[in-house]
């Protein structure tokens, strides 16, 4: 039997992101507008998108990557934003949500929200 060509075999796409069971074993914070812990929260998120390659979903000066096709891509971009609902509050989610919306978009909206907040608390 002759070896088979490219075109009759397609391998499935594995992604490491795939394998994340549960985030809050990475990421055990909530993350609530009522207290300070946003830049821990960040820290642990941003440690935990670099792991598992998805980085550039939550930062634009982080390239795309071009590896995979835009199914993947938005696959993984679901997977981000399921990690965002997983780990905020009831209140926060229902404030950033948003019907079609990016990871980056809700991951901006809740940069908006804590720096906003870090501003009025100052003064």
């Amino acid at each position: 039997m002759p070896p088979a060509t490219t075109d009759e075999v397609t391998k499935p796409v594995f992604h490491p992101a795939f394998t994340v069971n549960n985030i809050k074993n990475s990421i055990p914070l909530t993350l609530d507008r009522n207290d300070d812990r946003y830049s821990s929260w960040v820290e642990l998120f941003h440690i935990h998108a670099c792991a598992f390659n998805v980085l550039d979903h939550i930062d634009k000066t982080h390239p795309k990557a071009t590896d995979i096709d835009s199914a993947t891509w938005d696959r993984l971009d679901a997977i981000v934003k399921q990690w965002i609902y997983s780990t905020i509050s009831q209140e926060l989610i229902h404030t950033i949500m948003k019907p079609g919306a990016t990871s980056f978009q809700l991951w901006s909206r809740l940069k908006e929200i804590f720096q906003d907040n870090a501003a009025t608390r100052a003064v």
